[in-house]
C-alpha cells in the first residue's frame, strides 16, 4: 500500500489482467464442455437412422451448437434448391454440392471464430505480463537506489521497501502469465480437437448429401 504510484499502477494492471484471464478460462472451459456434450447428443440423433428432414425440423432455424448450425445451413440450402427444382440435371447437382460445401464451410468457420474469441488475449497476457511485472521491478529497484543516495545508508531498512515493491511486481506478473500460458495451450488443443470433429462431420454430411443427390438423379 505504501509503494510508489508507478508500481501501484503496474500491480493494479496485473491484477485486472489476471482476473480477466480467469474469467476467460472458466468461460471457455465450461463452453467447451457444453459444446462437446451437445455435439455428442446431436451425433447420436444424426446417426440414429432417422429422417434428416425430421432432424432439421427439430433443430430449428437457430441451433444451439456449431455442429447443428453446420447441419442446418446445409439442409437449408438443400431444401431451397430442391424446392426450386435445381437438382434436375447432373450439372445442377454438382453446383448444389459445391454450394452446400461452401455454406457448411462458412458456417463452421464462423462458429470456430466465435469459439476462439479472446484466445489471443490469453496469449498476449502470457507473453506480456512478465514484462509488465519487470517494469515494476525496475522501478522498485530504482527507488531503492534513490533511497540509498538520499540517506547515504545501505541498511536493510532503507533498501527493503524498494526491493519488496520490485519482487511483488515480479510475482504478480508471473501469477498473471503462468495460468494464461497453461490455459491457452490446453484450450487451444481442445478447440483444435473440436474443430477437427466439426470438419469430420462436415465431410461425412457432404458425402451423405452427395449420395442422396445421385439417388434422386
Amino acid at each position: 500500500l505504501q509503494a510508489d504510484p508507478v508500481v501501484k499502477v503496474v500491480m493494479l494492471v496485473l491484477l485486472l489482467l489476471s482476473l480477466w484471464c480467469w474469467a476467460v478460462i472458466f468461460d471457455k472451459w465450461s463452453r467447451l464442455r457444453r459444446l462437446n456434450r451437445r455435439a455428442r447428443e446431436f451425433e447420436e440423433s444424426f446417426w440414429s437412422g432417422g429422417s434428416l428432414d425430421d432432424l432439421y425440423d427439430r433443430v430449428g432455424s437457430r441451433p444451439a451448437d456449431p455442429m447443428a448450425t453446420v447441419f442446418a445451413a446445409a439442409m437449408r440450402e438443400w431444401r431451397r434448391s430442391a424446392a426450386r427444382g435445381l437438382i434436375a440435371t447432373e450439372s445442377m447437382r454438382g453446383n448444389l454440392q459445391e454450394r452446400i460445401e461452401r455454406v457448411m464451410g462458412v458456417a463452421a468457420g464462423r462458429e470456430m471464430e466465435r469459439l476462439e474469441r479472446y484466445m489471443s488475449f490469453l496469449a498476449s497476457v502470457g507473453s506480456t505480463a512478465p514484462f509488465i511485472g519487470l517494469l515494476g521491478t525496475v522501478w522498485g529497484i530504482m527507488n531503492s537506489f534513490q533511497s540509498i543516495a538520499a540517506s547515504k545508508n545501505t541498511s536493510l531498512a532503507v533498501v527493503a521497501p524498494g526491493i519488496a515493491e520490485a519482487l511483488f511486481a515480479t510475482a504478480l506478473g508471473l501469477v498473471a502469465a503462468i495460468p494464461a500460458v497453461i490455459a491457452y495451450n490446453k484450450l487451444a488443443t481442445e478447440i483444435g480437437r473440436y474443430g477437427g470433429r466439426l470438419d469430420a462431420f462436415t465431410g461425412e454430411f457432404a458425402a451423405i448429401l452427395s449420395r442422396q443427390m445421385d439417388e434422386k438423379g
